[in-house]
């Protein structure tokens, strides 16, 4: 007998689809824009730096709520975008970022497009016959009475929840 897929038989595939399919429709509102370069996860840095000046790589990740890591890996490659550069610092002891002239251009549309994601899910949350946003606060309640690494290490040593 043949053991299932594993990745066919995925329970948190559809999860994981449905994120990655919502995030593509992002995009190709991007797309359909013309805005070249521009990935989904560089908005919210984006809408940081331009209501708050430049800031650190981590002032950013305090703001956004990621890790260190994500937040350097996602400014590099905005950097490398052309989104962000270097910024003049006075007292040369952190090292900052400012939006390029391209992303002041492009923030307005970037604005109004996580509004309109904002709006689109809070109108689809109402259609649901319990909010997706419950159901979320469940799952970040559960992870915080065990987390979902400690979950991952009793999976992989074979116990049962």
């Amino acid at each position: 007998m043949t053991p299932p897929d594993l990745l066919d038989s995925s329970y948190y595939g559809p999860l994981f689809r449905l994120l990655a399919d919502m995030d593509a429709d992002i995009a190709g509102l991007y797309a359909e824009a013309g805005i070249e370069g521009v990935r989904t996860r560089f908005v919210g840095p984006m809408i940081e730096l331009g209501r708050g000046g430049p800031l650190s790589i981590k002032e950013i990740a305090e703001r956004r709520k990621v890790s260190h890591s994500a937040m350097s890996q996602t400014v590099a490659a905005m950097r490398k975008a052309g989104l962000v550069e270097p910024a003049e610092d006075s007292d040369g002891r952190k090292r900052r970022v400012q939006l390029t002239a391209r992303s002041r251009e492009l923030l307005p549309f970037l604005q109004a497009e996580w509004r309109a994601t904002e709006a689109a899910v809070l109108a689809l949350d109402a259609e649901l016959p319990y909010p997706i946003m419950r159901a979320v606060a469940d799952l970040q309640a559960a992870l915080r009475t065990r987390p979902f690494a400690q979950r991952l290490r009793d999976q992989l040593a074979g116990e049962q929840p």
